[in-house]
């Protein structure tokens, strides 16, 4: 009896999303389709949005939904100070936040993860500076550390990725570091080594391929972290500067006005729960999957 081609035996991509998603509770899913559903307004926000974002007409100022007294035509979820369209602004802002936390994410993933590989490979005294660096980062509230970058570099946006991107790298550098620790000691790495493989190309063929589920689960996890913190900072004014729009500088501004105009913020504030919401329930759901002790049960 011939055995079957690895190709075969091995379930593909699509298989295993869908098998993922047959393992999903109803809740899960709900945060899926709303995750994806949130993805696609971003994308397709300059399609989807009735008005330019930043058009102005004082004579509609402040008008609410459509449904109320005083609504205007075409405004679905009404006008914000300057009359501006809170369903365009807030499509756009969604686009930005999204963009903004998903490059800093990357670039803490990236960051961290080569930190932790080099602490985990090289040890010794490397090993000891990057942990000292990560323990330091750890002790410090970021929340002080962005307020300082940004008083002193500026609120552009290369600026505001660059502080996002240092935001949460301590946790890649020691997941990774953990991981490569604790895989250096397996027989395949030491079967690597005596056929003469360089510390390169054990990292890029046996020991990344094997860290990337936790990995990418801390990705989904932080990512939410890091979409508040962008919203705190626009929030505060620290953001990215008007007229361009985010979630959090449309809450942040919005908040003169909640007796008198609450739709300015409820749009905006209610993307970035349904974001947070999301992603939370998205990291849970990959940590599950990935953790093959959750599966056999």
């Amino acid at each position: 009896m011939t055995d079957l081609p690895v190709s075969r035996a091995l379930p593909s991509p699509v298989a295993a999303v869908l098998s993922l998603w047959r393992s999903a509770d109803p809740i899960q899913k709900v945060a899926i389709l709303v995750g994806l559903t949130l993805v696609i307004l971003a994308l397709f926000a300059p399609l989807i949005a009735p008005f330019d974002p930043d058009a102005q007409s004082l004579i509609s100022r402040l008008r609410p939904p459509l449904g109320f007294a005083r609504a205007k035509a075409g405004y679905l979820l009404g006008t914000d100070e300057l009359g501006r369209d809170v369903l365009s602004r807030s499509l756009y802002g969604l686009r930005l936040t999204l963009m903004l936390a998903s490059l800093g994410a990357t670039l803490g993933l990236i960051l961290g993860g080569a930190l932790g590989l080099i602490a985990g490979i090289g040890g010794g005294r490397t090993e000891a500076a990057i942990m000292a660096a990560v323990d330091t980062q750890i002790a410090l509230p970021f929340t002080l550390i962005a307020l300082f970058l940004l008083a002193i570099l500026g609120s552009s946006i290369q600026v505001i990725v660059l502080v996002l991107g240092l935001y949460g790298w301590e946790q890649y550098a020691r997941i990774v570091r953990g991981e490569v620790k604790r895989m250096m000691t397996m027989p395949f790495i030491e079967a690597a080594r005596a056929a003469g493989a360089g510390p390169l190309r054990i990292a890029r063929h046996h020991l990344l391929p094997n860290i990337v589920s936790p990995i990418v689960v801390q990705f989904t996890l932080s990512l939410s972290n890091i979409v508040l913190l962008e919203s705190t900072l626009s929030f505060l004014g620290l953001g990215v500067q008007p007229p361009t729009a985010t979630l959090g500088s449309m809450v942040g501004v919005g908040r003169d006005f909640m007796p008198t105009a609450p739709w300015i913020v409820i749009a905006p504030a209610a993307m970035i729960l349904l974001i947070t919401f999301a992603v939370q329930i998205l990291g849970d759901w990959l940590r599950d999957g990935a953790d093959v002790r959750l599966r056999a049960r």
